[in-house]
């Protein structure tokens, strides 16, 4: 995997780089979290300096009619770029020959042609007939096998954008891990995160597990867990259970008498939920982190989005200030962090979601083959 800054001469290329620009939007149609965003400017700035012709393009949201021209509202306060409402057409063919060295256009949504997920070889063919040069800067969508993340690389000399090569090297660190070595896990979708878990109990002296994940656990061990959500029925999980280096919370919060309390997971009633862990489940693992040379947490260990925010940002507070190497995966945490501006508490953050645990259960993904 070669890094753009291995290409000699940049001067008067026209580079494509696709980026990951698939960001939440609020009620308004505005930006709602520009983290994504911002880790691709680094590698934009660079080929700007250097005097190459920047082609961004990207996804967004699910529907083909979904639009990037948000996204270019946002990105045009950091960098000047001009957006194309189309992918391939006059007016497309118009602006990219009259290209500047240091300009920077974006296509429309690349999801707006059924050939992007189809992963169309004629259409990388025709995404290809833009540029000289191919730059993958989209991390967090190269879990999957898109004609961008794909096939347009094989057409193309290909590279890796400073964030790509950054994810890369800074999530390998956890496949060869310093000792101590404690994973987190949180959030939801336990079949999801089965195989990480697997992994790292090989690998790690202690797997911690909240949010509803942890649900699914209990409900495993047999305990009562009420109203609270889980996962489907996982006979993995009760392998899983009897590995020692495993640590569940043994205090949770629930809503009681209109109230968050904090009780003992043995004493969870038929009628309530489990929305988030409890501060004394902090506190021993806290023991536990503070001898830690590595930290790998991926997950929020509440439900967040409702208001249980207390364990997530314990445990983001902890990390802050242990001596240990942190490595934050992506998604609601990678959010979370940039909210409350802590990235730099943090030996690294990552923009993936699905692509982070993918790279670090398997240790490469489809996008990175494809610039091999």
């Amino acid at each position: 995997m070669q890094s753009i800054k291995q290409i000699k001469s940049l001067k008067g290329l026209r580079v494509l780089v696709r980026a990951d620009f698939n960001v939440p939007l609020d009620s308004k149609g505005k930006v709602a979290d520009m983290f994504r965003i911002k880790s691709a400017i680094p590698t934009i700035q660079y080929l700007q300096k250097k005097g190459a012709k920047i082609i961004l393009l990207s996804h967004i949201g699910r529907e083909q009619s979904d639009s990037l021209q948000p996204v270019y509202t946002a990105l045009k306060k950091y960098i000047p770029l001009k957006f194309i409402p189309e992918i391939f057409g006059d007016q497309t063919i118009s602006v990219v020959d009259e290209m500047k060295n240091g300009d920077v256009v974006m296509l429309e949504n690349l999801r707006s042609n059924p050939g992007e997920k189809g992963c169309d070889k004629n259409f990388a063919k025709s995404l290809a007939k833009f540029g000289d040069v191919y730059v993958n800067e989209a991390f967090p969508v190269s879990h999957r096998n898109d004609a961008s993340i794909t096939a347009l690389p094989t057409l193309l000399p290909s590279y890796a954008g400073i964030q790509f090569e950054k994810e890369v090297r800074e999530l390998s660190r956890a496949l060869t891990p310093k000792h101590p070595f404690v994973f987190i896990q949180g959030g939801a979708k336990a079949e999801t995160k089965i195989p990480l878990l697997k992994k790292y109990l090989k690998t790690a002296d202690c797997v911690f597990v909240g949010g509803e994940l942890a649900n699914d656990f209990f409900k495993a061990k047999g305990l009562e867990i009420g109203q609270s959500k889980t996962d489907s029925e996982l006979p993995a999980l009760k392998s899983i259970l009897k590995d020692k280096k495993l640590l569940l919370p043994d205090t949770v919060v629930v809503l009681r008498g209109g109230k968050k309390q904090t009780i003992s997971i043995d004493d969870i009633a038929s009628e309530e939920s489990i929305f988030d862990i409890g501060l004394p489940s902090i506190d021993k693992l806290s023991e536990i982190l503070k001898k830690a040379k590595l930290v790998l947490w991926n997950g929020p260990m509440g439900f967040y989005e409702g208001g249980y925010t207390k364990g997530t940002e314990e445990i983001l507070k902890l990390l802050a200030n242990i001596k240990a190497d942190t490595i934050i995966g992506g998604g609601d945490t990678a959010v979370l962090v940039d909210k409350k501006n802590m990235s730099e508490k943090f030996t690294f953050v990552s923009t993936g979601g699905g692509a982070t645990l993918e790279f670090l259960a398997k240790g490469t993904l489809p996008g990175i083959k494809a610039l091999k």
